[in-house]
């Protein structure tokens, strides 16, 4: 099943399941925020949630997409308490897509890289958890998620808007405070890979960007070996295309060890929140020396995920020099 969300004539939100080609809005369903707090309070899944709720109306959500109405497919009432984060190095193929946007970098950052991928390689599917940490950065919050379709904003500031085409655990913190995962979307968490590049210890400020998810949240079981294709459109044109590969088949950390090293924190167990949590990748156009421009639109999709997540690329005004006022 996949679960979306869309803007309704009234303003509201509709929440869309579909199973193939057949879409409608769940009955009485405000969000799929909302659907998985009740599924944690019913101890039902949310497919049982579904079911419960019943289907109504039925959704072109290819027509949607056209019209603009899709939205990020789970938010939070209040945007500060939806979280996005992520982990690197996570890919078979990471430490060599990271090594090349490195060449330039000094050999104690290269060596870094290297050492944090083979950590992985070695403890990062361990028989019974904890295996060892990955790499793990902070991207935002609520305000930070563009819709499918919207633009992706790079700060005028920015040295780079690249795309990074990934899967994104979707989780609502339930009210005893532990995590449940919703299931699993396209992602593409933008980045900007000149400032990284210029020092590692920048991957900070490189990764505080929007990032995009959805459309679709596909829940159950992710299939262990996802294919999917990477592109770039210039007036409407392919510039840059490249398949990429997700799914513990082609990872060196196992989902369970990277969502213990992120909910491990009490911080990230706060009951209500909501957790959007990208798991890395090792395709980027950056590796390709390709360099994104205004108007430019990235496209990322897998079959498994329904429709594609789509989302042109554009530069932010200039705020110039951030000013504090003394009280």
């Amino acid at each position: 099943m996949l679960l979306s969300q869309i803007r309704r004539p009234d303003g509201g939100i509709g929440v869309v399941a579909r199973e193939g080609s057949e879409a409608a809005l769940v009955k009485g369903a405000t969000s799929v925020r909302e659907l998985a707090m009740e599924a944690l309070a019913q101890n039902r899944t949310l497919a049982e949630t579904v079911a419960a709720h019943g289907l109504g109306e039925a959704v072109d959500l290819v027509a949607e997409a056209e019209r603009g109405t899709l939205l990020a497919p789970i938010d939070h009432p209040d945007p500060a308490h939806l979280h996005l984060t992520g982990t690197g190095l996570t890919h078979l193929g990471s430490a060599s897509t990271r090594s090349a946007m490195h060449a330039k970098a000094n050999a104690d950052d290269a060596t870094d890289s290297m050492k944090m991928f083979r950590m992985g390689l070695e403890e990062g599917k361990p028989e019974s958890l904890p295996g060892v940490q990955p790499e793990w950065f902070y991207k935002g919050n609520g305000f930070h998620v563009a819709a499918p379709g919207a633009p992706l904003v790079s700060p005028a500031f920015a040295l780079d808007g690249g795309e990074e085409p990934e899967i994104a655990g979707i989780y609502v913190i339930g009210p005893d405070g532990a995590p449940a995962r919703v299931g699993w979307a396209l992602a593409n968490e933008f980045s900007d890979h000149v400032t990284e590049r210029i020092n590692y210890l920048y991957l900070a400020h490189s990764k505080l960007r929007p990032a995009s998810i959805g459309p679709e949240i596909l829940v159950g079981e992710l299939p262990s070996d996802i294919r999917g294709e990477s592109r770039i459109r210039r007036k409407g044109e392919v510039i840059w295309q490249k398949p990429f590969l997700s799914g513990e088949a082609n990872m060196s950390h196992s989902f369970a060890n990277l969502e213990h090293h992120h909910f491990k924190y009490p911080l990230f167990c706060q009951p209500g929140d909501v957790h959007v949590h990208m798991f890395g990748t090792a395709t980027l156009s950056f590796a390709d020396q390709v360099r994104a421009e205004p108007g430019d639109v990235f496209e990322i999709e897998a079959p498994a995920f329904g429709l594609a997540l789509r989302n042109p690329l554009a530069i932010d005004e200039d705020r110039g020099v951030a000013q504090v006022r003394q009280l």
